[in-house]
């Protein structure tokens, strides 16, 4: 174990140092908030892509989601990468990217609430969306700590999770508050390669784990366990079909209302970098996706089907401490594992906190304020609100605080639900009007609310009811979003046809 820990040290050493440097270097690129938001809508398209991907996938997915699903549903719980990648990942791009990065470019949108603002012609919309970035993002940055802090235990078990916890975020605030966007679009490329490199190691090994035996192995040694093979070598996942499927959505097409993954689209420099963008995001999304639910799916079989005493949370680690844990090449590749589970970690966070500290240094403070505010103290406020935003998280995944540890279970479902219909909508109709677009943002935070509401008094369990069926009330609230706003906008005013054409001939562009 000291050597793990020396070689994960030293990993993390030369990793800090290179995103740091990266951070300075993109320095002179961020010095104005358009450069800072969306780097000067100059982006490439593997760096974008990378930005995507990463930001896509955190330790939340690989100790959380794939530990727990590839333990109890099996073989069956790849279909959840499968579906993030076609569904979330390309069909986004393919549907989203370019309508996203034209209109937002016409706008001068670097935000979504901006965007909200400027295509609705409502300020109203962009207090309402910036209060909610504020108050669902953050708890969900908590949660990508705790992810991380449960395989720094496993590895380091005689310090404390939060100091590891404090590494990561003078880590990320280093490099984001520095370098902005840029600095983060560039990590992230590097970040993805890291990720790519240590799951296709990590596959290999597992599978040649003497426990497994390759894919063949997998499937006939999950079979034979006693009363649970059927179900973990079902193909589509057997008893646990219907949670399959409302997972696949939520993870999948929650992408598509998430401000921190919409974000990618406004940088990207144009239509040829949305062409490969497309085609790299998605590899890449297939390889980390499948590659987590896989390793999840042979974890009964290299743990014995002894749940460890930490619980789901703890499958993945205490599976990587078992397998790389002897031998000096695998204790490097442990090292390199890591790695990757910071990268996809810190990725995730800084989009989470770039997002979340612009919603309120763009939109509600400029909004509420009802003055314009110098761009220089806009950027220092916003850089100065990056750190606020690192620190706070930091703190509330420290503490195990009840309603913050709650807010994460509903982060995806209550965002994407209130903010998919109004965007999409607007990126593709000229009918929609402003009522339209409010009603189905409002539409999706109330269609959480009740339901969690009425779930805590009518069960037994009160409010962890409604936690645990938050996926289910996230995919609803999509989908409501969607209904309602072409519904309203057909009984409520319709905007000046001069304004929308205006906004809609930013398509004509080649």
């Amino acid at each position: 174990m000291a050597e793990a820990q020396l070689y994960t040290v030293i990993a993390l050493g030369v990793y800090a140092v290179a995103m740091a440097v990266i951070g300075f270097i993109s320095y002179n690129k961020s010095k104005t908030l358009d450069g800072f938001l969306i780097g000067g809508r100059k982006i490439g398209a593997w760096a974008t892509a990378f930005a995507y991907g990463t930001a896509y996938f955190s330790a939340v997915v690989f100790v959380g989601y794939a530990g727990q699903h590839g333990w109890n549903i099996g073989i069956g719980s790849i279909w959840i990468g499968v579906g993030n990648a076609i569904l979330g990942c390309l069909l986004s791009w393919v549907l989203l990217a370019n309508r996203t990065r034209k209109m937002t470019r016409a706008l001068e949108a670097k935000t979504m609430p901006e965007f909200f603002a400027k295509r609705y012609d409502s300020k109203e919309m962009k207090i309402f969306s910036a209060i909610i970035i504020f108050i669902f993002l953050l708890p969900y940055s908590a949660a990508v700590y705790k992810g991380l802090g449960s395989l720094f235990s496993a590895i380091f078990p005689s310090v404390d999770v939060w100091v590891w916890m404090l590494v990561i975020a003078c880590l990320t605030a280093v490099y984001l508050v520095v370098g902005g966007y840029v600095a983060t679009a560039y990590t992230n490329l590097v970040q993805g390669v890291i990720m790519l490199v240590g799951v296709i190691c990590l596959v290999i090994v597992v599978l040649c784990h003497g426990n497994v035996g390759g894919i063949s192995g997998l499937i006939e040694n999950l079979g034979a366990i006693k009363n649970d093979g059927a179900q973990l070598t079902s193909v589509f996942g057997g008893s646990s079909f219907k949670f399959l499927c409302v997972n696949i959505m939520l993870t999948s097409f929650g992408a598509w209302g998430l401000p921190q993954m919409v974000s990618k689209f406004y940088g990207i420099k144009d239509t040829a970098a949305i062409k490969r963008g497309t085609i790299i995001s998605t590899v890449f999304c297939l390889v980390i996706g499948c590659g987590a639910y896989l390793i999840g799916s042979t974890s009964r079989l290299i743990l014995g089907g002894e749940l460890p005493s930490g619980g789901v949370d703890a499958i993945i680690p205490t599976l990587l401490i078992k397998v790389l844990g002897g031998g000096s090449l695998g204790i490097l590749l442990l090292a390199v594992i890591v790695i990757l589970l910071l990268s996809a970690s810190m990725s995730t966070l800084v989009a989470v906190v770039l997002t979340s500290a612009s919603s309120i240094s763009v939109d509600l403070i400029p909004a509420i304020s009802k003055k314009e505010i110098e761009p220089k103290k806009q950027m220092l406020l916003t850089r100065i609100l990056c750190l606020v935003f690192v620190a706070c998280s930091f703190i509330f995944a420290t503490q195990n605080i009840p309603i913050i540890v709650s807010l994460m279970s509903f982060s995806w479902g209550i965002v994407s639900g209130a903010f998919m219909g109004p965007y999409i909508w607007g990126l593709f109709s000229k009918k929609v009007t402003k009522w339209g677009a409010f009603a189905g943002m409002i539409s999706g935070v109330l269609v959480v609310a009740i339901g969690s509401l009425i779930l805590s008094l009518t069960s037994d369990l009160g409010f962890t009811a409604a936690a645990q069926k938050s996926p289910e009330m996230g995919v609803i609230a999509m989908a409501v979003s969607m209904v309602v706003v072409p519904i309203v906008s057909t009984f409520t005013k319709k905007p000046s046809p001069e304004n929308v054409s205006q906004i809609f001939n930013c398509y004509e562009e080649k």
